[in-house]
């Protein structure tokens, strides 16, 4: 299980670098976004597809692998394989199988944006991407409710000013931060109020990637009320 970058490619550990050229096989979400970054590092090992279409398939292959002696690297598109990616399929196989299983750790788009957020780190839920039914997102977000702890989220850009509705339907005006981008050069900072959030993205052109990050029901940490939370600017992520 080998975590790889979210965007910057020098976020790569140098155990990473090391496994990914011992293994005898990667498994990877689509290898053709992850062919540029094993080329940038010399890293020929053969590449194979693992996603949600092929799973079922391809997961007794890499098992007869991984039993017949065989290492096998599985990477996502960016960040830790198996948090809301298909390599959970593989894991589960795996352990069924009695193979043992390696963590190689590394970024974390979730640890990365909670560490950034304002609000308390010392504890939080996350709950990967919200349920496309209405009724089954309505259901997720009232369980959020009475959350003590901030929420995190994924989304994709094209559905956030929906998602941005549907939480404060539910939840109130929260405090919450949108991390568009993170660790690129386009990456973008929002934090606020739900709805200053919301006039701020209808001029704003966001990253396909993005994680939310929202306040507990309580107050947080993060100052300044409305006059401090507007948008941070866009700068190069070194």
């Amino acid at each position: 299980m080998i975590s790889t970058p979210i965007g910057n490619w020098e976020d790569i550990t140098l155990r990473a670098l090391r496994v990914l050229k011992d293994v005898d096989v990667i498994a990877a979400e689509d290898p053709t976004l992850s062919k540029p970054l094993l080329d940038q590092y010399g890293i020929d090992t053969p590449l194979t597809s693992y996603h949600n279409l092929n799973k079922e398939g391809k997961t007794p292959v890499l098992i007869t692998r991984l039993l017949e002696g065989q290492n096998v690297g599985l990477i996502a598109d960016a960040g830790t394989p198996a948090v809301c990616d298909p390599g959970a399929f593989l894991i589960s196989a795996a352990l069924a199988a009695d193979i043992h299983i390696m963590p190689v750790p590394g970024v974390s788009a979730v640890l990365a944006a909670v560490s950034i957020c304002g609000f308390s780190g010392d504890a939080f839920v996350f709950y990967g991407f919200l349920p496309r039914q209405a009724g089954a997102r309505r259901r997720r977000l009232d369980s959020m409710q009475s959350e003590s702890k901030p929420v995190v989220l994924f989304e994709g850009a094209e559905s956030l000013p929906t998602t941005l509705h549907d939480i404060q339907s539910r939840l109130g005006n929260r405090r919450m931060m949108v991390a568009s981008d993170l660790t690129k050069p386009s990456e973008c900072l929002f934090r606020g109020r739900i709805k200053e959030i919301l006039r701020t993205l209808a001029s704003s052109k966001m990253g396909e990637e993005i994680t939310l990050v929202i306040d507990s029901k309580r107050p947080g940490d993060l100052r300044g009320g409305k006059k401090g939370n507007r948008r941070f600017r866009k700068r190069s992520a070194s």
